[in-house]
């Protein structure tokens, strides 16, 4: 059988699992994280911007996982509007000026304290979630600032898989990545 190849130290592990019955949600930025940061706009204004399919993937795998993905970001755009449609979130805050009282009411909807909460962001307007989440995650081309707070900095950027390996940590430490990966093993034939 074909065994996970993906390894994170055991003690991030068990940072990443959160207080309690683990993480129930996971808060992700866009600018930054779900892309590159770069916001190309065309003649007639519209907005253009990159999403990397591994992120997406592993939005897919949180939410199968129980662990509920929520997107919260400070700009509102077509492109990240239909991103979120396309993946099938449930939650997304979008043109959001002050991501912690935004975030807070959600929670609450949600059932979630602050200590099952994991969050991954990667400039200033991310700060105030980062510092109340139970795990902070923040992508190698994050702010100083950021990283400095962050419990773990991907090896990637945003944009290049650094939401996919949040994703990843948050999975293996809730016990569901092995699980999830055999399953991805298996054809419709049951091979």
């Amino acid at each position: 059988m074909v065994q996970p190849a993906l390894r994170f130290p055991p003690e991030l592990l068990v940072r990443a699992q959160g207080a309690g019955l683990g993480v129930k949600v996971a808060l992700f930025d866009v600018d930054g994280v779900l892309t590159d940061g770069s916001v190309f706009i065309g003649e007639q204004g519209e907005v253009f911007k990159a999403f990397s399919t591994l992120d997406g993937h592993g939005l897919k795998l949180l939410a199968q996982a129980g662990i509920e993905p929520v997107i919260i970001t400070g700009r509102d755009s077509a492109a990240v509007r239909r991103r979120v449609a396309d993946l099938g979130l449930r939650h997304a805050l979008y043109g959001v000026k002050d991501k912690l009282a935004a975030a807070t009411p959600l929670l609450a909807s949600l059932g979630a304290d602050w200590s099952e909460v994991a969050a991954i962001g990667d400039d200033w307007p991310d700060l105030p979630l980062l510092t109340r989440a139970a795990f902070a995650c923040a992508p190698a081309n994050a702010h100083a600032e950021v990283k400095a707070v962050a419990h773990h900095v991907t090896a990637v950027p945003g944009g290049q898989g650094a939401a996919r390996e949040f994703c990843d940590l948050l999975l293996m430490a809730a016990g569901r990545y092995g699980e999830l990966f055999h399953g991805h093993l298996q054809t419709l034939d049951g091979r």
